[in-house]
This record gives C-alpha cells, structure tokens and sequence, in this order.
C-alpha cells in the first residue's frame, strides 16, 4: 500500500479577512461565526483528489505575526493559500508584498500558490473587482477563486485547495522527471568514460 503523499499547506492574509473561516469550512462544511483571530492553529486532514488520497497539513496563521515568524511559516509550507477579503481594499494590497517575501524565502522563485478572495457573499460592499483579483492571479501565475466562507457557492473553498494540492502534485512529478533525466545522464557519462578509458 503506498503511503498517501503529505502536503503542508499554509494560509496567509491579513488579520480579519477570514483565513480561519476558509479553513474551518473547509474542514467541516460548516461557518463559524466567532473564534479567536490570535490563534494560530494547524490541522491535519485526508482528502481524495482525483482518485488520490492527500493528507494535508493545513497552518492557519494568525495574520499578526512579525516577518521573523512569517518566514518560518513559508519556511514550513510547500504550497500556500493566499487571502484577501473584497470589502476590504487594504488586504488586497498586501497580497504582492506577501508574494514578494514568499519568493524571497523559498527560492527558486515560482511558489505554489492560490489566491482567494474571500466574502463574496458582500457583494454590496465590495471595495475590490473580481477582473482586479484575476489580474493579480494572472501576474502571479496561480489560480484564482472569489468565494464566501459564510456561503460556499458551489464548493469553491474545497476546490481553492484541492487546486493547490493538483499544483503541488504536478511540480513533484516534472521534478521527478528532471531528476532521473539527470540520474540517467550522470550514468551515460559514466559508462563513456569507462569506455574511452578501455579502448585507449
């Protein structure tokens, strides 16, 4: 029986835009309305992801932390969801600084990442456009999903990250080519060696 493969998944944004909210819905199908915005938690759930069971480990960060613990938390993290909340402008703002650092901490460059606009059920007091959250995704290469964790339309919390768990899985195996391409290279030049060093 193959081990089910492991994806630690942190969720940045923020304070208030409602990360806890995503991940709790995600987990139970359920809104929560209070919990504790100081709180920074880690879970641990299964998923089957086109036939495929993931166990992830999912860091909901507080939204308060200094640069020294957000670092540690990219540090910590394969894949990342990313959260602003369309009523609230100034979230928005911080998603390219946030992007920003993240490359700066895991290099190379090119960080799996999702970016949620979350609230979508306040759509009258909405400060950010949907075009504006596709743009920034199209900048940073990743997908993009407008959802409510209050509503879950269409179960587009679920799939912002089991989006980021397909991500995780297609990088591991272009990786896992690379490698035995270079694997394969490595004993070819070998072998010649070998070769050349017999027949002269």
């Amino acid at each position: 029986m193959a081990k089910s493969p492991e994806v630690k998944l942190a969720v940045f944004g923020r304070a208030g835009v409602g990360k806890s909210a995503l991940v709790v819905r995600f987990l139970t199908r359920r809104f929560i309305w209070e919990y504790d915005p100081t709180l920074e938690s880690t879970y641990r759930h299964q998923a089957t992801i086109d036939d495929e069971v993931v166990t992830m480990e999912i860091l909901d960060t507080a939204g308060q932390e200094d640069t020294q613990q957000k670092e540690s938390h990219m540090r910590w993290g394969d894949g990342f969801v990313i959260v602003y909340d369309i009523t609230d402008r100034g979230s928005f703002d911080e998603v390219a600084p946030l992007r920003g650092l993240l490359e700066e901490v895991k290099k190379p460059k090119n960080v799996p990442l999702v970016l949620v606009g979350n609230k979508a059920d306040l759509d009258h007091a909405r400060q950010v456009g949907t075009e504006e959250g596709e743009r920034l995704a199209a900048e940073m290469a990743c997908a993009f999903y407008e959802c409510s964790a209050c509503a879950d339309e269409g179960g587009m919390v679920a799939e912002a990250f089991h989006e980021l768990c397909r991500e995780l899985r297609r990088r591991k195996a272009v990786q896992g080519k690379a490698r035995r391409r270079s694997s394969t290279t490595h004993v070819k030049q070998a072998i010649n060696k070998m070769l050349t060093k017999i027949s002269s």
